[in-house]
């Protein structure tokens, strides 16, 4: 039987964001739903857990935001202030170029982890999880997230 991550073995486990591999309904691109939902977590919540404030506004958050040419900050700005999901969805059509390019960030963003040095970040991560044995399943950081959140068993 496959290995499954141990409990607690990444920090606290958010399992309400949705997966990278979601697109976002008005642009087509895969994981700005993600980036949205912490967003609006730290809203809501004051602050991510430990293990998801590490990255946010950083990693993924950011490679997102530098293929669309805008910081991620003015992201959460808009999340923050903005009332409705429809009031979010117009500020976003304001801020984010006419052509958001999403057949090439859905590529690099499912291909994230599978450079060399990619590889030996994802074995790493598998092996503290204490998941080595998953390591040819596992090919992707977006991957990585699923396993980790329960998505992938």
């Amino acid at each position: 039987m496959p290995s499954k991550p141990i409990p607690g073995s990444t920090g606290e486990v958010l399992t309400c964001l949705p997966s990278p591999y979601l697109p976002h309904p008005a642009t087509g691109l895969l994981y700005l739903p993600r980036f949205l939902a912490k967003c609006a977590y730290v809203k809501a919540h004051g602050a991510l857990p430990k293990s998801y404030a590490k990255n946010y506004k950083r990693g993924l958050d950011r490679f997102l935001c530098m293929h669309l040419g805008i910081d991620p900050g003015a992201v959460e700005k808009i999340v923050h202030e903005s009332a409705t999901n429809d009031e979010i969805e117009a500020k976003l059509k304001e801020l984010f170029p006419a052509d958001v390019k999403a057949i090439k960030w859905n590529r690099e963003l499912a291909q994230k982890g599978m450079t060399v040095a990619g590889r030996e970040f994802l074995t790493e991560a598998l092996t503290n999880m204490g998941c080595a044995d998953r390591a040819e399943q596992i090919i992707s950081v977006p991957d990585l997230i699923d396993f980790d959140e329960g998505r992938i068993e």
